[in-house]
């Protein structure tokens, strides 16, 4: 899954228009039409105030890590 569509999934989880999450976060709904056509992607400033509103860390809100992985199985050297 994209950032876009991570993104889209999560507004619309919130229940919120692209307006919305724009004003939530700074951002014009232009902005966040182009983070979810993956036109663009966000400022550190931005991913930082996203994740903080969608209660995710960084790489989940990125689809860098899913919220169910464990590495309670992965040992170190």
């Amino acid at each position: 899954m994209t950032f876009g569509e991570n993104l889209i999934r999560l507004r619309h989880q919130q229940g919120l228009s692209q307006e919305q999450l724009g004003m939530r976060i700074g951002v014009s709904r232009q902005t966040v039409s182009k983070w979810e056509l993956n036109d663009t992607t966000p400022e550190m400033e931005k991913l930082i105030a996203l994740a903080d509103l969608f209660g995710l860390s960084l790489d989940e809100l990125t689809g860098r890590v899913s919220p169910a992985v464990s590495y309670t199985h992965l040992t170190l050297p």
